[in-house]
């Protein structure tokens, strides 16, 4: 049986450490308690599904609604022939690097670099250091409202930079990869290599949600942020990161969601006056702002 939380602080589950309560929260013990979970809902139950709760900003008053958290269950990885692998939508990315590297498999080195879930990787089109995630997909497996499980194949969906359009009102609950065959130590060493690269040049160390707004067509949006002069700029205890201008951090964990929503739209609205270029979140905002 999958557990139940009513009034559930948001905050525990995103990786910026803020967001309200939600309604219900339901962590699933298995896609058949899923399935069940979800026939049982209303059907205008508003529902919002969480991986490791990074790219995601959760407004302080919580949302008013069901939660399902994968982060810790619907995890279920596995070596297929042809060096397919089927993974889960609650697998880490850097899981999911790992364990391709130990299988001898090769291409899945850039999940290392990711910090949630298959899932949302999937729902995203989650990327970084040259490597996309729908790249590698050879099918995908969703849920539906009523529980049902869907199959379908890349070719159904429109996949860009960072998007994915034709889920509908279905999400994400597994997938299978194609990788190639490799040699497990040279890419285990490349995954350290980029993991370390990315200790290097961004704030793991402090709270984040990971990159804020997406790159621009030819052009980096912390170089246009920084060029803007926003490096370390702060408000209240939401921060952009002095080491790389597409994060803001919450400082100390003081931060509210307010601020940093109050702070995304200042970059924004800088970077535009000051440049010209409309930067696009990347970074979902959610629930409701305190007081409604």
């Amino acid at each position: 049986m999958g557990k139940l939380l009513r009034d559930e602080p948001l905050s525990k589950y995103t990786t910026w450490r803020v967001g309200g309560p939600a309604k219900q929260l339901h962590k699933p013990a298995n896609l058949q308690d899923l399935s069940h979970f979800l026939a049982s809902l209303p059907e205008d139950e508003p529902l919002l599904w969480l991986g490791l709760g990074s790219n995601t900003l959760i407004r302080d008053g919580g949302f008013n609604g069901t939660v399902i958290l994968t982060q810790g269950t619907l995890r279920d990885i596995s070596l297929l022939e042809d060096n397919k692998v089927r993974a889960e939508s609650g697998v880490s990315c850097a899981l999911m690097a790992r364990f391709c590297a130990r299988n001898n498999l090769v291409g899945g080195e850039f999940w290392a670099g990711i910090p949630g879930t298959m899932g949302g990787a999937l729902r995203m089109n989650a990327g970084c250091f040259n490597g996309e995630t729908w790249d590698k997909v050879c099918e995908v497996e969703l849920m539906d409202r009523k529980g049902s499980i869907l199959h379908k194949k890349p070719r159904d969906f429109k996949v860009g930079y960072r998007s994915v359009e034709g889920v509908g009102n279905n999400w994400f609950i597994g997938a299978t990869f194609q990788l190639e065959p490799g040699d497990k130590a040279s890419s285990l060493a490349s995954i350290k290599q980029l993991l370390d690269r990315r200790a290097e040049t961004q704030p793991t160390g402090e709270f984040n949600c990971g990159s804020v707004f997406r790159n621009p067509p030819d052009d980096f949006a912390a170089r246009l942020i920084e060029s803007c002069g926003l490096k370390g700029f702060q408000y209240g205890k939401a921060k952009v990161s002095e080491k790389h201008a597409n994060f803001i951090i919450n400082d100390k964990g003081l931060a509210t969601a307010a601020q940093i929503e109050h702070l995304i739209g200042f970059v924004h609205e800088t970077v535009l006056d000051k440049t010209g270029i409309d930067l696009h979140r990347e970074v979902h905002i959610l629930g409701e702002k305190n007081g409604q």
